[in-house]
């Protein structure tokens, strides 16, 4: 400390605001070159679609399916990117089945990609009259987007398109043709289904753009042989198997199981506060 007084003592004020200003400057470069080998995986800066699911819990399930796309959505806006609804099924009785959303914005795959997983939530069920504490589940998958078409080839004939008429929330303005677009990859099972458009063809475009991007990460694992990772992000929907805890009820916290981060703040969480726990999955990464 005394040093330090000694150099302040020895620098007028406008020198020691250089050195300020200096010391600064280096703080963000080196925070940017950190970021930098963060994202240094071949589809980290570009776009994302995120898709998820309900899985063990029922409408609970299905309620925490729409909790967890408006924290997705509240989180794209603190980032400032964009999004569009690619699907989306409602429920049977409340909330949502599964949904996929696309996420435009630089870097928005290399943040969202930490996501990929189980979801589990515990709270007094607002669907039990008996207030009884529930667990419900979802499962999120993050896919990269394919600018450039030519890193996955098609063959036409290995695919099989289906029409529909698109129904519930999201295609109600629609279901009087059949403007909803599945698509199947007949070799790999792989589907892509897009309704959120009234135009077919608009439904064609991006339910190709989603199959494309689910064929993407199958080739990538497969080129990484890691056929034991690729089992591993098709995790049952159900308890063990969860990548983040969100407690609502005795008490208030959210705890990432990867890399031990944890919050009382769940509320904020859950209003797209998710900074803290993208990037220590990230750092951890490099690890």
């Amino acid at each position: 400390m005394s040093e330090l007084s000694e150099m302040i003592d020895d620098h007028s004020g406008e020198d020691w605001a250089e050195v300020l200003s200096e010391v600064s400057r280096i703080e963000i470069e080196l925070s940017g070159w950190e970021f930098d080998r963060m994202m240094s995986g071949p589809d980290d800066q570009g776009n994302a679609i995120i898709t998820i699911h309900a899985g063990a819990g029922g409408t609970e399930s299905t309620d925490w399916v729409s909790m967890l796309l408006r924290m997705y959505l509240r989180y794209t806006e603190r980032r400032g990117f964009s999004h569009g609804v690619i699907d989306l099924q409602p429920g049977e009785a409340a909330g949502i089945k599964s949904v996929s959303i696309e996420v435009e914005g630089e870097y928005s795959f290399g943040r969202l990609k930490s996501e990929s997983g189980v979801h589990r939530l515990v709270r007094i069920s607002p669907f039990d009259s008996a207030n009884r504490r529930h667990t419900s589940f979802a499962s999120v998958f993050v896919f990269p987007v394919i600018e450039d078409a030519g890193k996955i080839v098609i063959n036409p004939a290995d695919l099989r398109i289906d029409t529909y008429r698109a129904s519930g929330a999201g295609g109600q303005h629609v279901n009087k043709t059949d403007s909803a677009v599945r698509m199947t990859h007949i070799p790999t099972g792989i589907v892509a289904t897009c309704q959120s458009e009234r135009s077919q063809h608009r439904n064609r475009d991006a339910a190709k753009k989603f199959l494309l991007a689910k064929l993407l990460r199958r080739q990538r694992e497969e080129e990484a042989k890691e056929r034991d990772a690729l089992e591993a992000t098709k995790m049952a929907n159900a308890w063990g198997s969860q990548i983040r805890n969100y407690v609502l009820h005795p008490y208030q916290m959210v705890k990432d199981v990867r890399t031990g981060v944890e919050t009382s703040s769940t509320e904020a969480v859950l209003d797209g506060d998710l900074d803290q726990f993208i990037e220590a999955f990230l750092m951890s990464e490099q690890n």
